[in-house]
């Protein structure tokens, strides 16, 4: 098996008196896209900050195509593309003005510059807005510049940090296609994110990151598979829900939560019991269902089930 393109272990981070990383381990195969998801202030961008030679660790060691990400921060950065939640272009360029700037900037020459980004323009539909002001693009042309300023100079991976944040569903959606093109050309992406869906849907692995340490790592399929299938309850009456969550509670062994005014759902342990089994049970506790439901569970409710973040019925 080859080596991980992106390699850390043992990141231990402190400001002040917060550790924000606490012996944080990470292995990205190359050519994938990896994301990290986590609970606000869990360590993912302390840990995207050490790993792009932005800060260093107090102790551990990362690796970046082999190189050392203190020892040889600048080969490193020779090797990554790093987007920010936030466009980091100039609104008074066009985006044909931007690109070559950032060309330049590289060290790329003047021909060269001006030829790689038309490619760029091309590639991912800005061609037609290249000679416009950045200031009057929309917020999903703005990120795609500010994506493809990243990959001026081919970069070996590529950190997105929250790359879709305030976008609209169809500006989400091109950031996405954009994001596959560049995997399925060998770039290796990891990507943080607060959208369970968007890592649901680009990521070949995931990252659960909390309290400075990855807590669980797999597909997402493979985390589904942790917690078993969902089961979900809807009640004709409200009325009904305090005795629905206490036959919930003897199948599944914890508290249901509420997923609706009328609506009950939990997890259920695996080899639990079948739905003819769960109706009969709600029918003897004199539940009246509207709806009773064995599913999948989704992303988000793994998160929440991994962090410990979910509020149950009192």
């Amino acid at each position: 098996m080859a080596d991980p393109i992106v390699f850390a272990e043992g990141l231990h981070k402190t400001f002040g008196g917060t550790q924000a990383l606490r012996g944080l381990d990470l292995s990205v195969p190359q050519g994938t896209v990896c994301g990290v998801l986590g609970p606000n202030g869990a360590g993912k961008t302390t840990a995207v900050r050490i790993l792009a030679t932005l800060s260093e660790p107090d102790a551990g060691h990362a690796r970046i195509a082999g190189c050392d990400v203190v020892g040889e921060a600048a080969k490193v950065r020779e090797r990554i593309g790093l987007a920010g939640q936030y466009a980091a272009v100039d609104e008074q360029l066009t985006g044909r003005g931007n690109l070559r700037m950032f060309g330049r900037l590289y060290h790329l020459s003047r021909r060269e510059a001006r030829r790689r980004a038309d490619e760029l323009l091309e590639r991912f539909g800005l061609m037609e807005a290249a000679d416009r002001p950045v200031a009057g693009y929309s917020g999903g042309m703005r990120r795609r510049l500010d994506l493809i300023t990243c990959l001026i100079q081919r970069p070996e991976v590529l950190f997105l940090d929250e790359p879709t944040t305030g976008l609209d569903p169809r500006s989400r959606g091109e950031i996405w296609d954009s994001v596959r093109e560049l995997v399925a050309d060998g770039t290796t992406v990891l990507l943080t994110t607060q959208y369970l869906d968007e890592a649901d849907r680009l990521a070949d692995d995931i990252a659960v990151v909390d309290h400075g340490q990855v807590i669980a790592t797999g597909t997402p399929d493979e985390l589904k598979a942790t917690i078993g299938n969902r089961l979900d309850v809807t009640v004709d009456d409200p009325a009904g829900l305090r005795p629905a969550a206490t036959v919930l509670n003897a199948l599944a062994g914890t508290d249901p939560t509420m997923t609706g005014p009328d609506r009950l759902s939990v997890a259920l342990p695996g080899g639990g019991p079948r739905l003819a089994d769960i109706v009969r049970e709600l029918d003897r506790a004199g539940v009246a269902a509207a709806d009773v439901r064995l599913r999948r569970p989704t992303l988000d409710e793994v998160f929440l089930r991994l962090t410990d973040r979910k509020e149950s019925l009192r």
